[in-house]
């Protein structure tokens, strides 16, 4: 299974890129690193500058077509990036019209409200966006890992880094059912 890993070319949380693509290649699917600049992304780990991980295609390049399922990292600047860049938010959105499962995580909910997708869907986030999602018609929960079969697509997300296992564990979860 191709799953797509969407994020800018600066500010991702590392370990909500790191941990996620760790399970995805344990269990043998393919993911690939999808920005909206070709290149490297440099991630952070809180605010200090970590590695650079390399870009695979970006949001112009590629197309929804070509994954099964979306992962949106975290980290503050990443997802305040992407929600401006019509690109990244048109992508995004494509995999909800599709139908194909997405999982974000920390702060990446700010992507898909500026996709308007949360509408009537129940998600976990960094506290610090349950205004935001609640404004944009969906229902925040303070959950390690909430999973929302509401529309036409599976949408898992968390709260923190804290919450990784228990997030890759429903994301390849949610992601398997479509393979199956």
């Amino acid at each position: 299974m191709r799953i797509a890993f969407l994020m800018a070319p600066e500010g991702v949380e590392q370990i909500e890129l790191t941990e996620p693509w760790r399970a995805c290649t344990e269990t043998g699917e393919t993911p690939q690193l999808i920005s909206t600049s070709p290149g490297t992304i440099q991630a952070f780990d809180h605010l200090d500058k970590a590695d650079t991980f390399p870009v695979d295609g970006t949001v112009d390049e590629v197309s929804v077509d070509g994954f099964e399922a979306l992962v949106l990292p975290g980290g503050v600047a990443n997802p305040d990036a992407l929600r401006t860049h019509p690109g990244a938010v048109a992508f995004a959105k494509g995999f909800f019209d599709a139908g194909k499962p997405v999982a974000a995580i920390c702060h990446a909910p700010w992507t898909l409200i500026e996709a308007d997708v949360v509408r009537g869907r129940t998600l976990a986030s960094w506290p610090s966006l349950q205004t935001d999602i609640r404004n944009a018609g969906g229902t925040w929960v303070d959950e390690q890992v909430q999973v929302c079969h509401e529309g036409p697509n599976t949408l898992v997300s968390s709260r923190k880094p804290a919450d990784l296992d228990y997030f890759g564990e429903a994301m390849l979860r949610e992601f398997g059912k479509v393979a199956a």
